[in-house]
């Protein structure tokens, strides 16, 4: 499968000409059976008669904060209330050795998040500080303060006419006090200011795995289900095939969503079994 790099952080539809750019592809050297490409909301209506999906993105259209506070869920507006009268203080900064340095800290306070490992867990300052230090020309960092310390922060990236957050990271160890819900007011706030039509945070949906608590915390803070075109476009006689026995959605887009669930759950209670046995063991 191909596609373009970092596609969702270019501006703007990334394939205007699907085709002479895919005649380009079938002539290359590029080993892939699929091209895959996307057409950007809020432009939604199908263009092109290549083989496609509906592709979905969680977002938050935007017009006022007002707006988006009256239409949160009761709970999303508590939190943030919550997080002032706990402490919390959120506001926009610089890229700096202290916000790596703080990255970094979050990073390894736990191994398991989300009943998984945390692939972020154990990275150097180096890496962290290269990783973050991407898109700076057009990104913006918001940062979630208790007293001195940093207890979360969100990278947001400016797309065109959207704000997309390319990453939310809290501690754990503070999350009686909501910082993740106040980095998600101010960006709706941000936004508003910078004039951006969505603030987005990636798919709404993975395949068909529609219940998690990732999904929950999109919904409570305000984010839709936006559904996009997506498209699949053969350059093999494999990839023609895989496209027709729909091999190209991946598992976690062919199985059944009760099934998916019940694998989740089952690689959760593994890991924390594991981090278990090892925390016993020291």
């Amino acid at each position: 499968m191909a596609a373009v790099y970092d596609e969702d952080w270019l501006p703007g539809q990334v394939v205007n000409n699907p085709e002479s750019f895919v005649s380009q592809l079938r002539e290359s050297r590029l080993e892939a059976d699929i091209f895959t490409f996307a057409q950007k909301i809020p432009d939604t209506k199908p263009k092109y008669q290549y083989p496609m999906e509906w592709d979905n993105v969680a977002a938050i259209p935007i017009t006022t904060y007002a707006d988006w506070w009256k239409q949160v869920s009761t709970d999303m507006r508590k939190d943030v209330k919550r997080a002032e009268k706990r402490g919390i203080v959120v506001k926009e900064v610089e890229f700096s050795d202290e916000i790596v340095r703080g990255v970094v800290e979050i990073n390894n306070e736990t191994p398991i998040r989300q009943g998984r490992p945390f692939v972020h867990y154990g990275k150097s300052f180096e890496v962290v500080n290269k990783e973050y230090s991407t898109y700076l020309d057009t990104c913006v960092f918001l940062a979630a303060y208790y007293e001195d310390e940093l207890v979360g922060i969100i990278k947001m990236v400016y797309v065109g006419d959207l704000a997309c957050i390319m990453e939310i990271l809290s501690k754990t160890a503070h999350h009686d006090k909501r910082p993740v819900n106040a980095l998600i007011a101010k960006a709706v706030e941000v936004c508003e200011k910078k004039q951006k039509s969505y603030l987005t945070y990636g798919p709404f949906f993975y395949g068909n795995k529609k219940k998690s608590s990732f999904v929950d915390f999109k919904r409570r803070n305000g984010f839709l289900r936006i559904i996009f075109p997506r498209y699949y476009v053969p350059l093999t006689f494999k990839g023609r095939i895989a496209i027709k026995l729909k091999f190209h959605r991946g598992w976690i887009g062919i199985l059944p969503g009760f099934l998916i669930s019940f694998l989740v759950a089952l690689r959760s209670k593994m890991y924390r079994k594991n981090i278990f046995r090892f925390a016993v063991s020291k």
